[in-house]
Formats: structure tokens, sequence, C-alpha cells
């Protein structure tokens, strides 16, 4: 099945510790559809400048991703300056060029409007709703956010929340939409607006799944080689769908699957600028990164189930 994606196609300028690129391939929808693509063809949504080289154009049509719905507008395309400093943990946004995605206005093709999976991009909520009046039956919906639109546009955000199946968001966009310290409760209190599974993406702390049912973590794939974070928490999410679409069902294990997915392909996309690495990974690679993933989060029984408990206890009793 495929999965349909709005959002943003930038140009970006990054700098990192380990080198810069001026004008590379990114945004939301992008790294989103290259990550997806590795499961399921993708559907994309979003407008680009007369100044959009066509050689981007190519890589993405190489990929199975269908660019029907991506608009050629008069103007320049959206771009984005960013800096990470030695950590990497969050960028330092230098500069924002809206250009023609500040009057963007998603219109689905005909043969988009029966999308199974939907992916709403971190773009204005108001938008998020109206691409959700132009989708027939969806079996999945799913839409990140960001504080701007948390705090800019409450109203409009808490519309979307009560139409879609699962909210992407950080640490601190849940704390912010929820209004609560504690990262558990403030999934629970968002899975009360709406949403019936909250994913909170943690970077290198890796991420939470929750849903009414409980929660499931995993840890961030050990990368050595971070050289640009830039769309890491897209190539996640475009992973997650991704994989969701590929195997058509969503129950409590393909979720979980999911999240596994979501998390190899952002660990891949840090390894390079842009779509550097992301755009040149193999199955195999893959599925090496899954196994060790497992074998990462697999732990061995317990000696003689509770007795080394009971030991303990029963050793500390005597020792007062």
């Amino acid at each position: 099945m495929s999965v349909l994606v709005v959002g943003s196609v930038a140009l970006d300028t990054v700098e990192t510790p380990f080198g810069a690129r001026e004008e590379v391939l990114g945004g939301s929808a992008t790294y989103f559809s290259m990550a997806a693509s590795y499961f399921t063809p993708v559907q994309v949504v979003g407008v680009v400048g007369r100044d959009f080289p066509e050689r981007h154009f190519d890589l993405l049509k190489s990929r199975r991703v269908d660019l029907d719905g991506l608009t050629r507008a008069e103007g320049r395309t959206f771009r984005w300056r960013g800096r990470y400093c030695n950590q990497m943990n969050e960028a330092q946004t230098l500069d924002t060029e809206l250009n023609v995605f500040e009057q963007f206005n998603p219109v689905l093709p005909a043969s988009f409007v029966d999308a199974p999976f939907v992916f709403l991009g971190n773009i204005d909520p108001t938008l998020q709703c109206r691409v959700l009046d132009q989708i027939a039956h969806p079996r999945l919906v799913a839409a990140d956010t960001m504080n701007f639109w948390i705090n800019r546009k409450a109203e409009a955000l808490r519309e979307t929340l009560a139409r879609i199946d699962l909210l992407f968001v950080n640490d601190a966009e849940a704390r912010s939409l929820s209004g609560e310290t504690s990262t558990v409760r403030a999934a629970r209190q968002i899975l009360r607006m709406g949403p019936r599974v909250v994913v909170i993406k943690r970077g290198e702390y890796g991420a939470l799944l929750l849903d009414e049912q409980g929660f499931f973590a995993v840890p961030a794939f050990p990368t050595a080689d971070v050289r640009d974070p830039t769309g890491a928490g897209d190539s996640f999410a475009g992973g997650f769908m991704g994989f969701l679409a590929r195997v058509g069902e969503v129950t409590p294990s393909t979720l979980r699957q999911a999240v596994a997915m979501g998390t190899l392909l952002a660990s891949f996309t840090v390894e390079g600028f842009s779509l550097e690495r992301l755009s040149d990974v193999t199955p195999t690679q893959l599925l090496e990164r899954f196994n060790r993933l497992r074998a990462m989060t697999s732990l061995e029984p317990l000696p003689d189930d509770l007795a080394i408990f009971e030991d303990a206890c029963a050793a500390r009793l005597l020792e007062g």
C-alpha cells in the first residue's frame, strides 16, 4: 500500500562540527519520502519554486515517489539555514525563507484521495485539516507538529488532534501540548485529545510509543559517526509509516516493529549530510541493524526467578 505525505520540500544550508553543505535537498516531506520508500511507494504533496533543481526531482522519482502533488510555483523554493554545535542535540536556526511555501495550499490530485496511510507533516494545523477534508477513507492518519503551532494555533491544532490516529512529537512538544512535566503523563493527556497512539521522539535516547494498552520503548541505535542530525525525526516517521503501509496491518506488534524501523532509518540519516547516507541504504544493511537492535533489547532471564531478590532482602534483614 502507498503512503501519502504532505509537507515541506526545501533547500537547506547546514553547518555542523563535521562540515557544511550549501542548498542541499531537505524538508520534512523529502526525508519522510526517502525513508518510507524503502518499504512502499510514496505520494508527495508540497510546493517548490522555479529554482528547484531538476536533479532532485529525478532522485525522488527514482525511489518510487509520486510527485504529481508537488507543485512548481513562481518564486523561490523554501530555504532553511541552520547550525549545530558540538553536542548536536538541537539546531540553531540562522535564517528561514518561506518563499513559495508561505502561500502553500495543499490540493490533492484525484489519484491521491484514496490513500490508505496519510502523514501530515509539520505544517499549519489549519492546512492539516484541509488535507483531511480531501481524503476519502484513510486507514491510518498520522501527524507531526511543533511548539510554534502549539503556541500560536492551539485551537486549530486541537481540531487536527481530534481527527488523527497517531501523533509524532518530541519530549518538549509533548510537555508543551499537554501541560505536563512527565513524559508518560504528557502522552496520556495527549491521548485524551483524540489520537489513539502517541510516539515521542527522544533523539539520542530513542523513542517511546504509548497507547491505551501501555507503552513501548526503543533505544536509539548507537551510531558512532553522527555528521548531521537534520531530518532524523522525519526519517523516523517515514520509516515508521512506510513499514506499516508495507505490512498493511496496524496491530500492537506491527506498531512496535514500526518504531524499530523508524529508529533505524533515522540512524542512517544522521551519518551524512542531507540524503547522502539515507539514499543509499541497502536492504541487507537495514536488516543487519534491525537484528542488532533486537539483540540490544533482549535480556536473559534472571537466575532462579525471584530468589535473587529474596536472598538479598533476607541478607539485609540479618544485617539490620
